[in-house]
């Protein structure tokens, strides 16, 4: 079962299944931006009422509840012969059954200028963004007047929000505020009593409302109407009727004239009865319902009953629209006027009415009871499932060794990686690793498993050369497992092909959890790898990626990580150290390792052990990834967590920072991790400066090389 967006009907599908699954049933869920926004209290944050988390509900632990699998991408077209929904950014999602709630995009194509010169309010994470660079250039006196496109309650709404919060903002600034109207009224699907309310309101703030003409043409300086009269505005804000996707077009579905996808009163596609909608993407064959949330929300449980129908095989439930629904529109302040049955009110009162039940709407959504098994005894993918340091010194500790003078680095002097002198002018870079995967998308996870693992080779110095693929698939069906196994390793081999590294052959088996990992050769000059020993007093120590990834995968996989969180790290996961180590050359490089399973902590003492020196390093200096301060201050941590801890004896000052609120993150397992570098201070800050221009924006100094053979930790200015 796959959903494509997140949209009001959507978000009631997900709760739907998170609160009653559907045993045998996969669930996957492909969407743009994962913090997906309720129309109903946009306004309310325009004004300044809301905060960025109360307006949006977070797909990640709603997904992660509903069992299912989340997919930020865009989906661009559909193959219906072959069951796939095409993506920008990643190969082809196959479906059984298919749901789509894409909602619409802005509608002006057909005026000459408005693509460019218009602020759309849909979708409503690019016009929030907008809105914050609008509200920018008024506060600096760079625009005055803002005029907004379209007479129906989102609009109105919309406008009175702006000039609320524009107004507040600015204190006393001549500003101006216009709605323009093609009808010969506002609100014209509205009772009189209603419209005659807002006029009032537009009057008393001093709007301005130009009606009966429509928007001819957008520039850089204002609008041209049909009457061919032009007003002058620094602004345009465009909220009229929304047009369907551009894909949907050429899907091959039944559309109506406007391009909308037709479905019936099961709200099934015309002709396509394993592909289900919802939404403002829909025309209702049965009968015209107006493109509002209102009946998005509605639309939600009937849509999740006929999704079980399908694949029960029961008959599908009959979506009735409500004959006159319950509007409750703000005027920008915490005042509101309703409307039901032809009646209409207003008061402050009619505002702690919409906010109350747009706030327990969202509730359904953001507070859901906690996932079963959510336990600390968890067990962790990603290099949170590696064995600790200690388990591994004992277990190896009376392994015999075959020595072999073409051996230059192995166990008797362990590093990232092992290097062998084969007789060439080149020395040869072999390393291994493998983990259970920490993510439920085949595709990235195959990305941040050659990335993890090219990352030993990258800290050698070395140009990674050939790669064996070590698979393990869970028991499932056939099509769904060579799906599964096709999606990871073109994940997989994108990283290992931009990196040169040819991927040339290897093994699959089954067993209980999906799990990837690569067997590496590489090659580096004789007296130019680098080493975890060597660094010297006096050098700085450089960190080029934040670290955070053990706690955000530890909450994702409880349910208690906000989407952005785990998307963010992900795409720090899938980022390659390459760059990061071709921008060594020409630098003074001392010592360099990769900072994975045993967390920045633990490898650091590795090299301080190796070197023969001490250090000390600044808390505050660190850079940790969006949302892993939150995770670890309710205590979540990865499952190697405390192994690690067990292996940090040699900090000097331990009894004192371990009770620092950001001292655990030094012992979070990190999953293809950054490189840490000790090089001559005097050339560490060019370097920073070359990390930062290759993309490594979070890269720092972190601390220094010292003398002495333990590890100082301070807390920073």
């Amino acid at each position: 079962m796959v959903l494509v967006g997140a949209g009001h009907a959507h978000v009631a599908v997900l709760r739907s299944f998170a609160m009653l699954p559907v045993a045998g049933v996969r669930l996957t869920l492909i969407i743009r931006e994962v913090d997906t926004p309720y129309s109903g209290m946009l306004p309310g944050f325009v004004a300044g009422h809301y905060g960025f988390d109360d307006i949006h509900i977070d797909t990640g632990p709603l997904t992660r509840r509903a069992g299912g699998r989340l997919y930020q991408d865009e989906a661009i077209g559909l193959d219906i012969a072959r069951r796939l929904v095409l993506c920008c950014d990643r190969p082809p999602v196959p479906y059984d059954l298919l749901s789509l709630d894409i909602g619409s995009r802005p509608n002006t194509s057909a005026i000459v200028g408005a693509d460019s010169y218009a602020i759309p309010v849909k979708p409503i994470d690019g016009f929030l963004t907008r809105f914050e660079a609008l509200r920018a250039r008024v506060l600096t006196g760079a625009s005055r007047h803002v005029l907004l496109v379209g007479g129906g309650a989102g609009g109105v709404e919309l406008l009175l929000s702006v000039e609320r919060r524009l107004r507040r903002d600015a204190g006393d600034r001549d500003l101006r505020f216009t709605l323009v109207s093609g009808g010969n009224d506002i609100l014209p699907s509205f009772p009189a009593a209603f419209r005659t309310r807002f006029r009032a309101v537009f009057a008393a703030r001093g709007i301005e409302i130009r009606s009966g003409a429509h928007v001819l043409a957008v520039d850089e300086g204002g609008v041209t109407l049909t009457d061919q009269k032009r007003i002058e505005a620094d602004e345009v804000l465009w909220t009229t009727e929304a047009a369907p996707s551009r894909w949907l077009a050429e899907t091959g579905l039944a559309l109506d004239s406007g391009g909308f996808l037709r479905v019936d009163a099961g709200l099934h596609a015309i002709g396509h009865p394993e592909i289900l909608a919802a939404g403002d993407m829909v025309s209702f064959d049965p009968g015209t319902i107006p493109r509002s949330g209102v009946y998005a929300v509605r639309a939600g449980p009937v849509l999740a009953a006929n999704i079980r129908a399908r694949l029960s095989g029961r008959q599908p439930r009959r979506y009735r629209p409500q004959r006159d629904a319950l509007y409750l529109v703000s005027t920008g302040d915490t005042h509101a006027i309703g409307t039901r049955n032809g009646i209409t009110f207003e008061g402050d009162w009619v505002w702690r009415l919409k906010d109350r039940i747009d706030r327990r709407f969202m509730a359904r959504f953001n507070h859901l009871p906690p996932m079963p098994g959510d336990t600390d005894d968890m067990r962790c993918g990603g290099c949170g499932a590696k064995v600790g340091a200690l388990v591994l010194s004992q277990a190896l500790a009376t392994l015999p060794r075959v020595a072999r003078a073409d051996v230059l680095v192995g166990f008797d002097a362990p590093d990232d990686a092992a290097v062998l002198d084969t007789g060439g002018p080149d020395l040869s870079v072999q390393t291994v690793d493998y983990f259970r995967s920490p993510i439920d998308d085949p595709y990235r996870f195959g990305m941040i498993a050659a990335n993890h693992s090219l990352g030993d080779l990258y800290a050698m110095g070395a140009e990674p050369r050939t790669a064996l693929a070590i698979v393990t698939l869970p028991h499932g069906p056939e099509d769904k497992l060579a799906s599964d196994l096709a999606a990871m390793m073109q994940g997989a081999n994108e990283i290992l092909a931009d990196a040169g590294c040819a991927l040339v052959g290897g093994h699959t088996g089954e067993g209980a959890e999906l799990a990837l990992g690569f067997a590496l050769t590489g090659r580096v000059g004789r007296r130019s790898f680098y080493r975890k020993s060597g660094m010297c007093p006096g050098d700085a120590l450089i960190l080029t990626k934040p670290i955070g990834t053990g706690t955000l995968l530890a909450a994702d996989m409880r349910g208690q990580a906000r989407a952005r969180w785990v998307q963010a790290a992900i795409r720090h996961m899938t980022h390659s150290n390459r760059a990061a180590a071709e921008a060594l050359v020409g630098f003074t490089v001392h010592a360099v390792t990769d900072v994975t399973g045993f967390g920045l902590l633990g490898h650091l003492l590795e090299m301080i052990k190796a070197s023969g020196v001490g250090a000390c390093i600044e808390l505050d200096r660190i850079p940790i990834l969006d949302g892993a301060r939150e995770t670890i201050a309710r205590g979540i941590v990865s499952s190697m967590q405390s192994q690690n801890e067990r292996s940090i004896g040699a900090v000097a000052n331990l009894a004192q920072v371990r009770l620092l609120p950001l001292f655990p993150l030094l012992l979070d397992p990190q999953t293809a991790g950054g490189l840490l570098i000790a090089l001559p201070l005097d050339e560490a800050g060019q370097y920073v400066v070359a990390l930062h221009h290759a993309g490594y924006a979070h890269a720092a100094i972190i601390g220094a090389v010292t003398e002495g053979n333990s590890l100082t930790i301070t807390p920073g200015t």
